[in-house]
């Protein structure tokens, strides 16, 4: 049932978001479930309609509920991989406005993945035949798109490898992001596509012999020097952009 809940004055159609997004995937409210007129919303909320609408927009161009002239809004999905390929696609936006968004990405991979070798390398989960076939993948790389595609697949792999499937949903949702990171920082003069190859090798090396710590020590030093190098291409690319 929709709760109501302490309302942003600065974005009071959130409340409505926040509480019916919640509700549907908490099993709450199924799929053709009818929500409380606008009106009732408004009044539940301590909100205008008008913020219920906006509120309601947001849902439906998440793919959550269904409005119709004259009706009701029907829920219309509540699977979660679904919904989280939704905020993925609401991410791309955000990096199409402002670029910078993408060193944000670099932050939450390193919080995935540096928990997700550690507890490789402590024993959880099992290394996909994936991750070896990427490193072979990166070593024969012709050009920057191989490279970039393949050094993505090694990365993917390792998060696939743990076994969490949520985990592995979120990441992969995140997947042509990641590549799209990748492909700019592998265009910025900073080492040779051996050094590369061997950074990968080093972690895959670490996690096969158990060495956690060293794991994610290594997989720390590799985002955050592809931070960097997204930093310089971001930069360059602002720097063409800006008037003589």
């Amino acid at each position: 049932m929709v709760t109501a809940a302490a309302p942003d004055r600065g974005k009071l159609h959130m409340s409505v978001v926040s509480a019916i997004e919640a509700d549907i995937l908490s099993g709450d409210l199924k799929v053709g479930s009818r929500l409380p007129s606008e009106a009732d919303l408004a009044r539940r909320f301590s909100i205008s309609t008008r913020s219920v609408r906006e509120g309601l927009q947001i849902l439906e161009t998440r793919g959550l509920v269904r409005r119709r002239h004259g009706e009701r809004a029907e829920v219309v999905r509540d699977d979660v991989k679904q919904f989280i390929g939704s905020l993925a696609t609401n991410v791309r936006s955000l990096f199409a406005e402002d670029p910078a968004y993408l060193v944000q990405l670099m932050d939450v991979r390193r919080m995935f993945e540096l928990e997700v070798v550690g507890r490789l390398a402590a024993g959880e989960g099992a290394l996909s035949d994936d991750v070896a076939a990427a490193l072979s993948d990166l070593a024969s790389a012709t050009d920057f798109a191989h490279y970039a595609e393949a050094d993505a697949k090694f990365h993917r792999a390792l998060v696939q490898s743990l076994g969490n499937e949520i985990l592995s949903s979120v990441y992969g949702n995140l997947y042509a992001l990641i590549t799209d990171v990748i492909r700019l920082t592998s265009r910025v003069p900073s080492k040779t596509q051996a050094e590369g190859v061997a950074e990968h090798e080093a972690i895959f090396d670490a996690i096969r012999s158990g060495q956690a710590d060293t794991s994610r020590a290594l997989m720390r030093e590799h985002i955050d020097n592809s931070t960097v190098y997204l930093q310089q291409a971001i930069d360059a690319a602002n720097q063409q952009g800006r008037p003589r």
